[in-house]
């Protein structure tokens, strides 16, 4: 799980919260170090918190794992989160509220995903797209628990 930081940073505490209860390995904050930690409830203290000062760095240290970057946004081009299978190791990148991913993060990933949305609103909020991923991928590879 990953979600760059560069404009502001009201989303990552509940990024953090939502990946700590999908029992993510990490959560990667690429860009800006600082971020709001009063949404994660404290489950910060508990959840593998790594930074990266930018997309090209989480690339080279996903590229040293063989982990594969998957953004999500809803841009052209992207597949959709509902048609994909998806890695049973990899990495979800999350851009920034209202902008999405920097070209330089779309850049960086191995693939674009959308989440599918059919009401006026361009996209939804980067803390629920998010627990939407992650729930597609427990769907995968975690259900049912065995």
């Amino acid at each position: 799980m990953a979600i760059e930081n560069l404009q502001h940073d009201f989303n990552i505490g509940s990024v953090v919260r939502t990946a700590n209860a999908f029992l993510a390995a990490e959560v990667h904050i690429v860009g800006r170090r600082r971020w709001n930690r009063r949404g994660a409830m404290v489950t910060d203290r508990y959840q593998h918190v790594r930074h990266h000062d930018d997309a090209d760095a989480l690339r080279a240290w996903a590229a040293e794992r063989a982990l594969p970057i998957l953004g999500l946004d809803n841009v052209a081009g992207s597949t959709p989160l509902e048609a994909t299978e998806l890695p049973s190791a990899c990495i979800l990148l999350f851009g920034q509220e209202g902008s999405g991913l920097s070209p330089q993060a779309r850049e960086a990933c191995d693939g674009l995903l959308s989440i599918a949305q059919y009401g006026s609103t361009r996209s939804m909020n980067v803390g629920a797209a998010a627990a939407v991923a992650m729930h597609a991928w427990i769907r995968q590879h975690r259900w049912p628990r065995g």
